[in-house]
């Protein structure tokens, strides 16, 4: 039988900030459930002193380096100094930029930090976090006209959650609203585009758990109002009404984690242009 083994250390090594090989480490970490893995990020590696600690560092661990270098001279430095420190390297980038490079009939320009270069997708990126703060939770109805997607829904169906992710990896400026049975709701609502409205429901039993769980985090009693079932199922017969009303598409998200839900988004939006 396998022995377990417990938080085994992983290195992600990035001459730029180092995102890219940790969201991949992340990936592939989560198909070792329930062992959890320790990614330590060695950022800005920019000369042979950076790797030379990392090697070290990462054989002491007795851990795994994954590295994202795009200068080739460290790359291969990294690689001699793990054959001779035997630890065990992972390069990202290397064999795909080689491969592109093959492909494109062209050499890479072996730059790191591009992908973060303030370019016009990156001032549209802070653009659009900006306006999801400014009309979150339907605190300004005018942004309702400016949006690109409304989101609509009771409370804890992922409207902030999802609007923040969707500016941030998508783009879109993206304004929420709440329904609640005694609010009224903003007239801004019916004079657009049902088209550019996306309706989010839930169970009604896996949203009285999510209620429950937030008046805990809020130290407040479980049994409060907020999360009965009665007043859950009331709300979400009247959210249900309102989107019907304002004829647009609904999506469950019950079993749906935000990165799948702004996916579904996006692809109707894409369809819809």
């Amino acid at each position: 039988m396998t022995e377990p083994i417990s938080s085994p250390v992983v290195f992600v090594v990035s001459d730029s900030a180092g995102e890219t090989g940790e969201s991949v480490v992340k990936a592939a970490a989560v198909q070792f459930s329930p062992i959890k893995i320790d990614i330590r990020r060695a950022t800005y590696i920019h000369d042979r002193q950076g790797i030379d600690r990392i090697v070290q560092t990462a054989k002491q661990a007795n851990g795994v380096i994954v590295f994202t270098l795009v200068i080739p001279e460290l790359r291969d430095y990294l690689l001699e100094q793990a054959v001779i420190q035997q630890v065990i390297t992972i390069d990202l980038l290397g064999p795909i930029i080689s491969n592109l490079e093959k492909v494109l009939h062209r050499p890479a320009r072996h730059e790191p930090g591009m992908i973060h270069q303030l370019d016009e997708a990156y001032f549209k990126k802070v653009e659009a976090i900006e306006f999801a703060v400014k009309y979150d939770d339907g605190r300004d109805p005018r942004g309702i006209l400016k949006a690109d997607i409304v989101l609509v829904g009771v409370s804890r169906t992922s409207k902030t959650p999802l609007a923040m992710y969707l500016a941030l990896h998508k783009r879109f400026k993206v304004a929420n609203v709440p329904l609640v049975p005694e609010m009224k709701l903003p007239d801004e609502l019916f004079t657009i585009s049902s088209k550019k409205i996306v309706g989010l429901t839930i169970r009604s039993d896996k949203l009285n758990v999510i209620r429950k769980e937030r008046l805990r985090a809020l130290g407040l009693a479980g049994n409060a109002n907020y999360a009965k079932v009665e007043r859950i199922n009331e709300e979400l017969d009247y959210s249900a009404s309102v989107m019907s009303r304002l004829g647009c598409v609904v999506i469950d998200v019950s079993n749906k984690a935000v990165e799948e839900t702004a996916s579904l988004i996006e692809d109707i939006m894409r369809t819809r242009k």
